[in-house]
């Protein structure tokens, strides 16, 4: 394992992915593939910008000359695939995307790399393939799949197809299964970069329903570290959750957020919820931890210190937030609020 692909490597996570790959094997060939999409972001690779073991290949999974053009050029031995579109909102709006990137996109992957023979290829999924968990239980590797968005059916797609690709074909795969992940770099359209930019600015915070949904937040360091422990030590064809085991309503998320912010709980706007919204995530990490994993973030250390990250790198998020991402937000959430202070 010297010379990895990884593909969605501008993301959020998969930035992150990277930039602990690279300071931490410098003896590693790290290739970064991605096709800058709007949540694809340059900027969150600078800090690995001119190390001597990073590439960047700006192309779409999906194509697979340029796939293949990449695994013979750089000899890869190794995929971690990212690439994904990964918002639930989004996916409800358009989900032809997510089918092509998260289905089509891991096909060619899949079979790009059997025929070139690579060592080991993993597959970075979500706790939303499970769907909404009731009860006290946390979810199992060994669970159904109950997804109820486009997007958690998508990737559910995806990992079928590697699981398919290990029984059939004999590919050395592994799976991860990751929850409710944040920190610094993530676009601003998930939960915590939206209300938290919002309410530096003190706009309205358009809160889904009555609030009470659960999710499992896990930092983003700790999500990488949880992948890069599966890539060396997971058993082929097996899948691994990488749970933070804290979970938390999203008001009391939102409300600890304005507290350390010092901004007031008025800005909470209810608004009508999202459909087929999941009211509670709820994963089981003991075979991770088996692997020798820990979280080394609590989760109010880790809201800290993605608030004042924030704070301190308004140049990182304030472009972002104008053109394409305005286009979302009105048709989000425009009419939501809207609704909402008629009733009000």
């Amino acid at each position: 394992m010297k010379t990895i692909l990884v593909t969605g490597g501008a993301g959020f996570i998969g930035s992150a992915f990277v930039r602990h790959l690279v300071t931490t094997y410098p003896d590693y060939q790290i290739i970064t593939f991605d096709k800058l999409t709007y949540a694809g972001n340059l900027d969150n690779l600078l800090p690995v910008k001119d190390a001597s073991n990073h590439v960047f290949v700006h192309a779409d999974i999906a194509d697979r000359e340029a796939v293949r053009g990449a695994l013979e050029q750089y000899g890869i031995d190794t995929i971690v695939n990212f690439a994904a579109e990964s918002h639930v909102d989004r996916s409800i709006l358009d989900p032809n995307a997510f089918i092509m990137t998260d289905v089509v996109g891991v096909y060619v992957l899949l079979d790009e790399a059997r025929q070139v023979g690579i060592d080991r290829f993993l597959q970075v999924s979500t706790d939303e393939v499970y769907g909404d968990i009731e009860g006290d239980h946390f979810s199992l590797e060994s669970d159904a799949f109950l997804p109820n968005s486009p997007y958690a059916a998508s990737k559910a797609g995806g990992e079928l197809l590697v699981r398919s690709y290990h029984v059939t074909y004999g590919m050395n795969t592994v799976v991860t299964r990751g929850s409710n992940t944040y920190g610094p770099y993530q676009y601003p359209e998930k939960l915590l970069p939206l209300f938290i930019t919002e309410a530096m600015d003190d706009c309205k915070l358009p809160l889904y329903g009555d609030g009470m949904q659960m999710r499992d937040w896990l930092h983003v360091d700790d999500h990488a570290r949880g992948i890069d422990l599966v890539l060396h030590k997971g058993k082929a064809g097996e899948a691994y959750n990488i749970a933070g085991e804290d979970l938390r309503h999203n008001i009391d998320v939102v409300r600890m957020m304005l507290d350390i912010l010092g901004k007031p709980h008025s800005l909470i706007t209810h608004v009508r919820d999202r459909e087929g919204h999941d009211r509670r995530y709820a994963m089981d990490a003991t075979k991770l931890r088996e692997l020798g994993w820990q979280r080394q973030y609590s989760f109010e250390r880790g809201l800290a210190e993605t608030i004042t990250w924030y704070q301190e790198n308004d140049w990182w998020w304030r472009k972002i937030k104008s053109g394409e991402f305005l286009e979302y937000y009105k048709r989000q959430y425009a009419q939501r609020l809207a609704e909402a202070s008629e009733t009000n």
